[in-house]
């Protein structure tokens, strides 16, 4: 059996497709600017970050994988750096305005022992998941080779961004970057 093919029916789904399309490049553009705004280094929109899982200072387990859905910021740092450490109260304001929108802020420190993460955290009065990296090899999975990095990792896995150096992360750009991969649609389960 065949079916009549519809020619308005066929330019209408045309239409549709190319305005998605369209409504695609649009929003990808825009975060491109924020990115440029915000002077991060933006990823091919294929490229996945490497998994990982550790422990927090607290005994907390933390993971890659357990983080699917959400916007995660994930930054290396260490106690003796101090550009790390002008960034850490920036990144804990974050925490708190959109944590419960789908932002997970992720803190990787660089081969120091529970009592130097927890001293530091009660000092910034830090409350975001700390991991402990004492061997490094989560740095080096993220090709880490300077302090502090930070990466952005959108919903759907993908790595959107990445910063070596500190940024203002408490600017407006900063916010709206936040807020754009906020908007993005959430994975349907076993997608990423």
């Amino acid at each position: 059996m065949s079916w009549p093919i519809n020619p308005r029916i066929v330019a209408l789904g045309i239409i549709a497709l190319t305005t998605a399309a369209n409504a695609a490049a649009a929003e990808r553009s825009a975060l491109s600017n924020l990115l440029k705004a915000m002077n991060l280094s933006s990823y091919s929109s294929t490229l996945q970050p490497p998994e990982f899982s550790g422990v927090t200072a607290a005994g907390q387990k933390v993971s890659l994988a357990g983080l699917r859905g959400r916007v995660v910021l994930l930054n290396f740092w260490a106690a003796w750096c101090l550009e790390c450490r002008s960034e850490m109260p920036m990144f804990e304001r974050l925490h708190r305005e959109f944590s419960l929108q789908g932002l997970a802020v992720v803190g990787i420190n660089v081969r120091e022992g529970p009592s130097t993460i927890r001293q530091y955290a009660r000092e910034l009065g830090l409350t975001f998941p700390l991991v402990m990296d004492p061997e490094g090899t989560i740095n080096a999975a993220y090709g880490v080779i300077g302090l502090p990095t930070t990466f952005l990792i959108g919903r759907d896995g993908r790595s959107v961004a990445l910063a070596v150096g500190p940024r203002d992360w408490a600017s407006k750009p900063a916010s709206a970057v936040i807020q754009a991969l906020l908007a993005e649609p959430t994975p349907v389960k076993g997608s990423r």
